[in-house]
């Protein structure tokens, strides 16, 4: 009784921030679980287990969780989604088909508009998801899933750009090139420009690439810093530069991917590839000098692994891992990434996740997310990168990781 009459006296400020401290733990673990688990086997495939792991904790084919405060399109949708892609392509097995297209059915009007999409915000993150429109189309052509990409193709010629014709992050985000946003939207823009033969495109797209580098690029450590504002106005940013003040491990993680996926739709004798192509070696060697010398993974912060409360992420080792394995495949880095990729692999699943007894898959030590500005006010400082709390499963990792296996797998590395 007495226990009850304090906390009815406690002054409602105190309780509210101790809830939000027990409810805002850093990394948080799902909720109780309401699925029926079946068993996955510990003898099929690190894909495949990724896969069904993912699967079988969101039935109904939805590609949100108990950790987002919206359900609305959006990129991590488009993240898993595209694993999803890969899977079918890896194993022709129509399940990953199935879960994509019921996915779509829950946000493609017959109309083809795009339930909870917002034009008016020209968020780039919301251009991520129209890669598995354009998959669709592909396969089914029906005629909502070309117009639904069509509006997203809108977005891009419509979005607001900087000076010298940079994508904004969002239209929110005045004069501001970041890293992510060339995942979010290039690779969906050089499909669509190859499925529907706008050519010109390209121009734009090698651009938006070399921009941002030529913006965030470190010549030092040979590293890109998150993000750029061509005015300079932002607290973030450098007075006489415009970067912001640190190097993200996910940020260059997005970056790269956004070079091998695009990769994918330009042509072999269009020479500007190899520029990319150089772009990717570049950095990918300033990666290998950064990788933690006992885990062989990499820090939240890429190049402080010293500092006090820096940690090795999960997601931006997902990202490098893919990044390697893919660059090797289709030709684009040296053989010996490879064996780098298989080991950071490796590595992941054994710092980062666990399996339980079921067979189930937990990917941990994944950055909830990470901007610049915004409310409240993000700073760009090594305080708040750090203050960011991780995730369990969180797709921005649960993804990479599954890309990694798949490409891995292509290889005839880690079968089981």
């Amino acid at each position: 009784m007495k226990k009850i009459i304090l906390l009815i006296r406690t002054p409602f400020y105190i309780f509210f921030i101790f809830m939000f401290i027990l409810l805002g733990c850093k990394n948080s673990n799902p909720k109780e679980k309401t699925y029926e688990e079946k068993i996955i086997s510990k003898n099929l495939p690190w894909s495949t287990r990724l896969a069904q792991s993912f699967v079988q904790r969101h039935p109904g084919s939805v590609t949100y969780d108990e950790y987002m405060v919206s359900k609305n399109w959006g990129y991590e949708q488009g993240v898993i989604l595209e694993a999803m892609r890969q899977m079918y392509e890896l194993t022709a097995d129509e399940q990953y088909y199935d879960f994509i297209k019921q996915n779509m059915e829950q946000y493609i009007e017959s109309d083809g508009s795009i339930k909870t999409y917002n034009y008016e915000s020209f968020n780039i993150d919301n251009i991520a998801p129209g890669r598995s429109l354009l998959f669709l189309y592909g396969k089914t052509h029906e005629k909502k899933y070309k117009i639904a990409s069509d509006l997203l193709r809108k977005q891009l010629l419509n979005q607001p750009r900087t000076l010298e014709g940079g994508f904004w992050h969002k239209k929110k985000y005045r004069y501001q090139m970041w890293l992510d946003g060339l995942y979010m939207a290039q690779p969906f823009y050089a499909q669509y420009s190859r499925m529907f033969n706008e050519p010109e495109n390209f121009n734009d797209i090698f651009f938006q690439f070399e921009a941002v580098y030529n913006h965030t690029y470190d010549k030092d450590s040979k590293l890109l810093y998150h993000g750029w504002n061509e005015n300079k106005k932002e607290k973030w940013a450098d007075k006489e530069t415009g970067r912001s003040p640190h190097f993200w491990g996910r940020a260059i993680g997005w970056y790269l991917m956004a070079i091998v996926d695009v990769l994918d739709f330009i042509k072999d004798e269009d020479n500007r590839r190899d520029r990319l192509i150089k772009i990717l070696n570049r950095i990918c060697g300033a990666l290998l000098k950064h990788r933690d010398s006992e885990t062989g993974l990499w820090y939240q912060i890429i190049d402080l692994p010293e500092r006090n409360g820096n940690y090795l992420e999960a997601s931006c080792a997902a990202m490098f891992t893919y990044i390697f394995a893919k660059g090797v495949n289709q030709g684009y880095l040296d053989k010996k990434y490879l064996k780098i990729s298989e080991h950071s692999f490796n590595s992941i699943i054994k710092v980062h996740s666990k399996v339980d007894e079921k067979g189930y898959i937990d990917l941990y030590n994944t950055c909830r997310s990470a901007g610049l500005g915004g409310a409240p006010y993000r700073d760009g400082s090594f305080e708040y990168y750090m203050s960011e709390p991780k995730r369990t499963n969180d797709f921005k990792g649960y993804g990479p990781l599954l890309f990694a296996a798949i490409e891995l797998e292509k290889t005839g590395l880690l079968n089981k």
